[in-house]
C-alpha cells in the first residue's frame, strides 16, 4: 500500500487527488490550514487522516508514521492581487523549501512540487518543460524559484524530485472568481459576465485528469524532471465560454467583448505533454463537454455555496 502527504488538499487539484485515491490501494495524510471551513470537505474515510498545521509551521511537524510520496500542492495566495505580493510569495518559497525537509523527515522517498504555467509568461506555440521561462510577476518567478531550490534540496537530502507545471485547471471546488465558476455563476441566475473578446487560446484540464497524471508521476515519474500538466490540446476561450452557455441556456445572450484586455494579458497557453506522456502513459480522458457537464452539476447541487 502506498502512503501520500498532500498539503492544500481542499484545493481544486487536492480534493481532485482526495476522491480519485478514494478507489485505490493507498492511504492518505491531509495537511490543512488551520481553522478553515473548507476543512470539512476531506471525506471521513479510515484510509484519511488530517492534521491542520499552517505553512509556517511545517517545519515543526513531528510524526513517527512513514509514508512514500510527498505531494505539494498548497501555496498562500489567495487572490490575483496577492500575486504580486513580493514579501508573500518570497514566503511561499521558503514553504517549499520546509515541505522538502518535512517529506524527509516523514521518510518519503519522492517529492512532487506544483509549479504553474505562471513560470513561463507571455510565448507563443506549444509549451514543453525545455521552453525558455520568463515569469511576468511574482507568482510566476516564486513558482520558478521553488522548482529550483527544491530540486537542489531535495538532491542533498536524496529524495527524489518532481516538478510540474500546472495550466488551467476546471472543476468541482474552483475558487468562485474563476472564470469557468464565475461563468457558472451568473449563467445559472439567467446573466453573462462581461468578456474581453475571448480569442485568447487556452488549455483547459479537468480536475480527475489532473488528479491521475499526478497519480502516474508519483509511480512512474523519472526523477529530477519537470512536467507540464494540461490537455495538450487549446481552444479559443469563446468556444469555452459558449459551451458552458449551451448546457446551461443556448437562448442566453453573451456579452463578449464588453471589456479590455488587460495589459499584460496571456493570448497562448497549450501545453506540450509528449515528456509526461512518454514517462507515465497519461493522456486525457475527459473532455471539456463531459467535465463542464459535471462541473455544473457539481455546482446546482448546492456545493459551491459550501466552498
Amino acid at each position: 500500500m502506498k502512503k501520500i502527504v498532500i498539503t492544500g488538499a481542499t484545493s481544486i487539484m487536492g480534493m481532485g487527488l482526495i476522491q480519485y485515491l478514494l478507489d485505490k490501494d493507498v492511504e492518505i495524510l491531509t495537511i490543512l490550514r488551520r481553522n478553515s471551513s473548507k476543512n470539512v470537505f476531506i471525506p471521513k474515510n479510515p484510509k484519511i487522516k488530517k492534521m491542520e498545521c499552517n505553512l509556517d509551521e511545517l517545519h515543526s511537524i513531528n510524526v513517527l508514521e512513514k509514508y512514500n510520496v510527498f505531494i505539494h500542492l498548497a501555496w498562500d495566495c489567495k487572490s490575483i492581487e496577492e500575486r504580486n505580493d513580493v514579501d508573500k510569495q518570497y514566503r511561499n518559497v521558503k514553504y517549499t523549501l520546509d515541505a522538502v525537509k518535512l517529506a524527509k523527515k516523514l521518510g518519503c522517498e519522492k517529492f512532487i512540487g506544483i509549479g504553474s504555467q505562471a513560470e513561463y509568461g507571455r510565448v507563443e506555440g506549444k509549451i514543453s518543460p525545455k521552453t525558455p521561462t520568463n515569469p511576468e510577476n511574482a507568482y510566476g518567478i516564486a513558482k520558478l524559484s521553488s522548482g529550483i531550490f527544491s530540486r537542489i534540496l531535495a538532491n542533498q537530502l536524496e529524495i527524489e524530485h518532481i516538478w510540474t507545471r500546472v495550466f488551467s485547471i476546471y472543476g468541482p471546488y474552483d475558487r468562485k472568481e474563476t472564470m469557468i465558476i464565475s461563468s457558472i455563476n451568473s449563467m445559472l441566475n439567467g446573466n453573462s459576465p462581461e468578456y474581453t473578446k475571448a480569442e485568447q487560446k487556452w488549455d483547459y484540464l479537468y480536475s480527475e485528469d489532473v488528479a491521475r497524471a499526478l497519480c502516474l508521476i508519483a509511480e512512474k515519474g523519472k526523477n529530477n524532471s519537470i512536467y507540464c500538466i494540461g490537455s495538450g490540446y487549446q481552444r479559443p476561450l469563446r468556444e469555452y465560454i459558449e459551451e458552458i452557455k449551451n448546457q446551461i441556456n443556448p437562448n442566453l445572450k453573451l456579452k463578449i467583448g464588453a471589456k479590455e484586455y488587460s495589459p499584460n494579458q496571456v493570448m497562448n497557453l497549450c501545453a506540450d505533454i509528449s515528456d509526461l506522456t512518454r514517462d507515465t502513459g497519461f493522456v486525457p480522458e475527459i473532455s471539456f463537454e463531459e467535465g463542464i457537464k459535471r462541473t455544473i452539476k457539481w455546482y446546482k447541487e448546492g456545493n459551491f455555496e459550501k466552498n
